[in-house]
């Protein structure tokens, strides 16, 4: 093979991945613009005329607007809260001197990583209904931040190892506190970092549909995953509504996606010059 042909290899396998991956989010799109009857028979083409009513079907549901402000507002919350525990969690193992301890922590994190989240069901919903946190935000808020704080410790712990100690034995000099130091030296170098499992943790708890139809009960306190599903058997298997709402539900995650994409990618970027 010639050296022209292998470098086509690459990109063209490059070319299929990315329409294997897009194609589903296309398909969403696609559909949302057509009505049942074109759906069902004209599935896989573009629309013939385009039929924004699916949207205002969608959007005229009452309480559309509250599913998508409680996704919101969980994915947020225990986004940020795994962040700033995460945080001190790997600056603690990385750079306070506790040898034993800390590597039992960190070997105990990394075997969570090996527990699959659906074993730990029904030992969680007991837990949350004999706390009191049943059909409340904290009871998906809390069990979020938990199952993404192993992964997102280890990935800021791999980071922080490879930043110099002489920077914060610098802070030390100048006065700073040991919350200095993590607030003016370690946070804004581990930056892109975190924004890259920012986005990790927010897509995972955004997307979250098991716990969220477990835990909540209430109408008015569902999360869009769940609500979608009921949304479906509300209007009879109104696909173009269907669609509609689950083109809406990604509109976040691609905002997001496009505001950080710069730090995401300086964030990888480090981590495979530093890694």
């Amino acid at each position: 093979m010639s050296y022209r042909a292998r470098g086509i290899v690459p990109h063209v396998v490059l070319i299929i991945y990315v329409i294997v991956v897009l194609y589903p989010l296309f398909f969403v799109v696609n559909a949302s613009l057509k009505n049942n009857s074109e759906i069902t028979t004209n599935p896989w083409g573009f629309p013939h005329e385009f039929y924004f009513e699916n949207y205002t079907n969608a959007l005229s549901n009452s309480l559309f607007g509250r599913y998508f402000f409680n996704s919101l507002y969980i994915s947020i919350t225990a986004t940020v809260a795994t962040l700033l525990l995460s945080t001190a969690i790997a600056f603690a193992i990385t750079r306070m001197k506790f040898p034993t301890y800390g590597k039992w922590v960190y070997g105990f994190l990394l075997i969570s990583l090996l527990i699959p989240p659906a074993s730990l069901l029904i030992p969680l919903y007991i837990m949350v209904k004999d706390i009191g946190l049943y059909n409340t935000p904290l009871a998906l808020i809390i069990p979020y931040t938990a199952f993404g704080i192993p992964l997102t410790v280890f990935v800021i712990a791999a980071f922080l190892k490879s930043i110099p100690r002489e920077l914060e034995e610098a802070g030390v000099v100048d006065g700073l506190s040991i919350y200095g130091i993590l607030g003016k030296i370690v946070i804004p170098l581990t930056m892109p970092t975190l924004v890259t499992v920012f986005i990790l943790n927010f897509i995972n708890h955004w997307n979250e549909f098991i716990l969220a139809n477990l835990f909540l009960s209430t109408q008015q306190l569902r999360t869009l995953p769940v609500a979608i599903v009921a949304f479906a058997d509300q209007f009879n298997m109104n696909y173009g509504a269907l669609t509609a709402s689950i083109t809406i539900s990604i509109v976040p995650v691609i905002i997001i996606y496009a505001i950080l994409q710069k730090k995401i990618i300086e964030g990888v970027a480090a981590g495979s010059i530093k890694g």
